[in-house]
């Protein structure tokens, strides 16, 4: 034993040198084989999901060779796992000496394992506890909904090591879908999969419960169709205030060791956090977004008391002017500046109609764009046009037409709006329409029951068209 006395003090120095866990693991292995002259030499956890290890070895063993020599390790109370050890290489049997030198080794083990575990943790926490900050930052700091998730979807994958960052929300049918994901590579057809209603899983994730699975591959609770792809995965509830905005999933290949106790418990709270900052961020953007529409309302207003006023009333006396005065050359003169002063109104109204509109989240679709553009109109006509579609606006109508015709849209309205008694405007987007030489086309057409000047009688009406080919 004396002889052997400096190589143990030197495996056991050896072992504490190291605080990052699965190479503390290894130092003891290799100490064991040293130490006892053997070929082969593992260490076996018993939980596996405890430190996300499973077998810590030398070189792999000889075909057939049996283990003919453990001793347990032991962290605290708890039984981590075995440091076992196979076949010497002189080939004589393991001696009593061997198995003492295995236990004091075993021991020192168990102190190192314990260390490493505590710093593990605490790198772990504060990597989390960064991660959390930064989302939280970066979501305060403005942006699109969409950006938001993806944000936290993308940051969480980073810190759990995981094979995709997705994040679900309810729909409308009773399940929940992937609206953003990241991954490694090209996500691919994730986004859009879905969890149909009646799966078991939405139980807990519509409750807003965390779920842990150990391979999304094969657990009957799982029912997309992407989940062949992944192995261990924690699926998050993003719980903040009492409402659910839906549930962060960290999958992992296949193949890849599961979750462990402290990664779970990070993961939890770091959607927590998240949620919370998701909230704040969506109250905020509201709040910007409120700001933005009061303002716009005021000058808006402005304009229309002051300016609109001001330049009708001077168009009327340019009028009146214009009726008495016999000189020609001062005649056309008074007509150049009212018909002027008739477009400066015109020009004026339509900028007044886009200060209505929302300056941010505008609507992708070209039927929501048109939607938009007469509620924007309501607040200064005091009522809502009706609008009409027809055909497949979506995907007939081209982005040259559709901006043409929200051009004109704007216009037809702002000419609507000053023509007196209007009380109803009826906007047709209609994509079924020909041209006199037979091509596609999309017609706008916009009618008002404003009444004739002078008329006091039930309105005549004016329409409005303008088309143009698909």
């Amino acid at each position: 034993m004396s002889d052997r006395l400096p190589p143990l003090l030197e495996a056991v120095l050896c072992v504490g040198t190291d605080l990052e866990l699965r190479a503390t693991l290894q130092h003891i292995v290799d100490s064991a084989a040293e130490l006892t002259g053997a070929r082969y030499a593992a260490l076996g956890t018993g939980n596996p999901g405890r430190d996300g290890l499973t077998q810590i070895r030398t070189a792999p063993p000889a075909p057939g060779t049996a283990v003919v020599l453990s001793v347990p390790i032991r962290v605290r109370e708890e039984e981590f796992g075995d440091l076992y050890l196979a076949g010497r290489q002189d080939g004589t049997p393991f001696t009593a000496e061997d198995e003492r030198l295995l236990r004091v080794l075993a021991v020192q083990a168990g102190i190192a394992i314990g260390n490493a575990r505590l710093y593990e943790a605490a790198r772990q926490r504060e990597r989390w506890i960064e991660g959390a900050a930064a989302v939280t930052t970066a979501l305060l700091s403005g942006g699109r909904a969409a950006d938001a998730l993806t944000t936290v979807a993308e940051r969480a994958r980073v810190l759990a090591d995981a094979g995709a960052g997705v994040v679900l929300q309810p729909t409308a049918e009773g399940g929940m879908e992937i609206v953003t994901a990241s991954t490694y590579d090209d996500p691919g057809d994730i986004v859009g999969a879905t969890i149909r209603p009646g799966s078991p899983v939405l139980v807990q994730l519509l409750g807003g419960e965390p779920v842990f699975i150990d391979d999304s591959a094969t657990d009957p609770r799982m029912t997309t169709h992407v989940r062949h792809r992944f192995g261990p995965s924690m699926m998050l509830p993003l719980r903040a205030e009492g409402r659910l905005i839906g549930t962060l999933a960290l999958p992992r290949r296949r193949g890849e060791r599961p979750y462990t106790d402290t990664e779970r418990l990070l993961a939890t709270q770091f959607a927590s956090q998240a949620a919370l900052a998701l909230v704040l961020a969506d109250a905020r953007r509201r709040r910007e977004r409120l700001a933005v529409f009061e303002d716009r309302d005021r000058i808006a207003r402005d304009l229309h008391d002051l300016v609109v006023q001001r330049l009708f009333a001077t168009g009327m006396m340019l009028e009146s002017t214009q009726r008495r005065g016999p000189e020609p050359d001062v005649d056309a003169t008074l007509s150049e500046a009212v018909d002027e002063l008739r477009s400066t109104v015109q020009e004026v109204r339509t900028t007044i109609f886009a200060l209505q509109q929302p300056p941010a989240d505008a609507p992708a679709t070209f039927r929501g764009r048109v939607l938009r553009e007469t509620a924007g109109a309501a607040a200064l006509l005091g009522f809502a046009p009706s609008t009409r579609f027809s055909g497949a606006v979506e995907s007939r109508i081209t982005d040259p037409a559709a901006g043409q015709l929200l051009t004109a849209l704007r216009r037809a309205l702002a000419a609507a709006s000053r023509r007196p008694g209007v009380s109803r405007i009826e906007v047709a987007v209609d994509v079924t329409a020909a041209l006199p030489d037979g091509r596609d086309a999309v017609r706008l057409t916009v009618r008002d029951d404003a009444t004739a000047d002078g008329d006091t009688g039930a309105g005549t009406g004016t329409t409005v068209t303008w088309q143009a080919p698909l």
